[in-house]
Parts: structure tokens; sequence; C-alpha cells
């Protein structure tokens, strides 16, 4: 047994090693995204089989006979979880104040491989022998910490989609025109089409189903008022408040609809993730929740949790976010000169300090607030009310949802609306 476990921990040792060796400066953001992306597996895993494990540990459930297999899945999933937030949590406190590459922390950041993986292995193993009640305070922190990623994840998707118009209208020829318009009047049909299927799904003959009816009508409703707030004369001729990354800046969007309708598809999607984690047992629930829809949705909502985070990493540095501080270049911002000399010495040439790109520590930042959004999908926000069978179910999953998409709507028309309601006021 010693033999075996030997020989796990010098392969492990390996392969930090040959891991850590294949990360360079410029791939260390698809680094920290490989290693969330590790931390969602081992989560995910854990959930499925480790709840017989930790039933076995005296300090996890107590002397109580009263934890269910949902109960010790949900703190599997919680405890990983910490262990990551912890992590990118403290590295976004250290990278606090980094603004050029002559900082220490700079090669911090982008360097020390092996130790930073044999450091998050630790903090995830030590999240396992920590009590329960520490577990319980993090669960609500948790919630509050998801809220915020939801919401950065709605900031990221307008980012996105302006950021698409901009790059297709630029260009300026009359098949990028075609293109943008192809695309807008797809993503319509796609999001009109699913809220019409979703009527089927949702909206079962012989029941009392007016709360699906109210999401689905209003979700509709949006698509609508996104298109005519978009093409609306005053709209078109005006420069658009675009908020991106909590930065406030103005582009012209010349009425396009592809943010419209991208955000109209979105809305559809969410509305569809909300309704389908209705409580299994609920009549108006056409699906029934089987294990099968269930994990389908948690998949779509990993994929959406890990494109925004894989977007946020490559975006970071882009003029339009404030991932960016204000001494880099890409706002705009002078370089800073060191100059190094010495007295009593020849003077040295002056050496120029690269500002970073990005701000590190929001960067860190988005990082530990996915871990707490995932270990809330994974989890089912923490509600114990449903079979252990099935993943991300409950009243608290659908409001989350739908609220995800109220906010959004609430969002893109005031990027659209905020110039004409204060004209003479500057948003950044």
């Amino acid at each position: 047994m010693s033999c075996c476990l030997s020989c796990c921990a010098s392969l492990t040792c390996g392969l930090c090693t040959s891991t850590a060796s294949c990360i360079s400066q410029k791939s260390a953001r698809i680094g920290y995204c490989g290693l969330f992306g590790v931390s969602l597996v081992v989560s995910w895993i854990l959930r499925e089989v480790g709840a017989p494990l930790l039933e076995k540990f005296p300090w996890i459930g107590g002397t109580s006979d009263t934890n269910t297999t949902e109960w010790y899945q949900a703190q599997a999933v919680l405890r990983v979880s910490l262990g990551n937030f912890l992590f990118f949590g403290i590295l976004a406190l250290i990278m606090i104040g980094v603004k050029d590459q002559n900082d220490r922390r700079d090669s911090w950041h982008h360097g020390g491989w092996t130790a930073k993986i044999v450091i998050w292995l630790l903090l995830v193993v030590l999240a396992f022998f920590l009590p329960d009640a520490i577990i319980l305070v993090y669960g609500f922190i948790a919630k509050i910490g998801a809220g915020l990623f939801l919401l950065i994840q709605v900031i990221i998707l307008l980012d996105f989609t302006h950021t698409w118009n901009d790059a297709w209208v630029e260009k300026d020829e009359q098949k990028w025109y075609i293109a943008l318009l192809a695309v807008s009047v797809g993503c319509y049909i796609a999001a009109f089409t699913v809220s019409g299927i979703l009527f089927i799904w949702f909206n079962p003959s012989g029941y009392d189903c007016s709360l699906n009816i109210f999401f689905l009508v209003m979700t509709m409703i949006l698509a609508f008022v996104f298109a005519i707030i978009a093409l609306h004369p005053q709209v078109r001729t005006r420069k658009t408040y675009i908020i991106s990354f909590g930065q406030g800046y103005y582009q012209q969007v010349n009425g396009s609809l592809l943010p419209a309708a991208v955000v109209s598809l979105y809305c559809a999607y969410v509305c569809y993730t909300g309704l389908s984690s209705e409580p299994h047992d609920y009549e108006c629930n056409g699906l029934n929740k089987s294990r099968a829809v269930s994990t389908g949705t948690l998949v779509l909502g990993m994929l959406t949790t890990v494109l925004s985070v894989l977007y946020s990493a490559l975006r970071a540095g882009s003029s339009t976010t404030f991932l960016s501080p204000p001494s880099s270049p890409r706002l705009g911002g002078s370089k800073p000169l060191l100059e190094e000399a010495e007295e009593g010495k020849a003077k040295k040439e002056e050496k120029e300090a690269r500002p970073v790109s990005y701000s590190y520590s929001f960067f860190h930042l988005i990082f530990a607030l996915a871990s707490m959004y995932s270990a809330m999908l994974l989890s089912g926000w923490t509600s114990t009310s449903e079979s252990s069978d099935l993943i991300d179910v409950g009243w608290t999953s659908v409001w989350v949802r739908i609220g995800t998409e109220w906010v959004t709507a609430g969002l893109y028309i005031w990027s659209l609306l905020a110039p004409l309601l204060f004209p003479d006021r500057e948003f950044v």
C-alpha cells in the first residue's frame, strides 16, 4: 500500500513538473484556465462518487444520521470550490497594485507553476479537513459570489456582442453587412423558435401554468423591445453607451440588430435553463426533469461558465475593459520610465518599464467568483429538497436564472437608452 502511495506521489510530482514547464509567460492565462477546468472535473467526479468516502470522515456530518447522500455530494463540491476560491482569492490579493512588468509580482503571476499547482492541491485537500460550520458559512457567501459572477457574465456578453458588431461594421464591405443581417435574423429566428418549443414543453394542457407562461411571454416581449430600441432613429444616430467590465464608453453601433439578436437568443436560453430547473414533480415541467435532462442542462451551464472565463481571460488587456490598469498603453496611458543611477558611477541608460496589459488582481477575482458559481451549479444552489440523482433543480435555481435574464435585459436596454436619457452626462 505504501509503495502504491509513493508511486502515485512521484507520478503526481512528475506530472506537475512537466505541466508547469510547458506553461510560458504568454500562455499563463491559458494555464489558469486549465487549472480552473481541472477543478470543475474534480468537483464533478467527487459529486458522483465521493459521497460514500465523505461519510467515513467523522468531522464531516458529525454524528448526525439525517444527512442525505445529496448533502454529502454538496459538501464535496463546496470543499473543492473553497480550495479553488482560496487559491485564486489569495492571488487576487497579492496582485493588487501591479502596474508594470518590473514589479516582482509580475513574475509570480506568470511563473512558478510547480509551486502554484502544489499550493492549489494543498488548499483543496485542506478544505476537506475543515469543520462543517466553515463550509456552511462559505456556502452562504458562495451564493453572493455566484450572483456577482452572473452579473459579470452578462457584462461579458454585452461586451462580446458590441465588439463583434463593431468588428464587422468597421470592415465597411457589402459582404460583411450581409453577414451581419444574416446572423441577426438567424439569432432572432432561433430565439423565437426556442420560445415556441418552451411553450410546448412547459405549458402542458390541463394544468394552470400561468407562471411559466409569464416567463415565456416576457422573454418574447423583451426580444421585440430590443429590436425596437436598437432600430429607433434617435438610437441609430447617437453613440451608444457600452458597459464593458464595469467601465463605460461610447461607440457608434449604427442601429445594428446583431447585439439585440444575440441578447434575445441568450435570454431565451436562460429562460430554458430556468424552466428546466423546476422541481421534477411540478406538473408544468413537461420534461419531468430526468437525469439526462438535468445533466444536459448542467453541461450547457458549465460550458457557458468556461466560455465566460476563457473570454474574460483572453479579452484581458483590451482597451474597453477595466482589466486594463491606468498605466496600460492600451488605454493610452503614458509609459513610465525607471531610471537607475548610482552616485559615483557612470550614469546608466534609462530602462523603460513595460506596463502590464491587464489587471492581474481582477483577472484572478473572476476565477474566484467562477469557482463559487460552479459550486452553486453543481450543488443546486445548496438546496437539498430534491433527489440526489438530479442536478441544479429547485425553485432557487429557477429564480436565479430568471433574475439573470431580466438583469441582462435591463443592462442591454440601459446601454442603449443612457445617452438619450442623459445627453449631457459623461458615463465614464
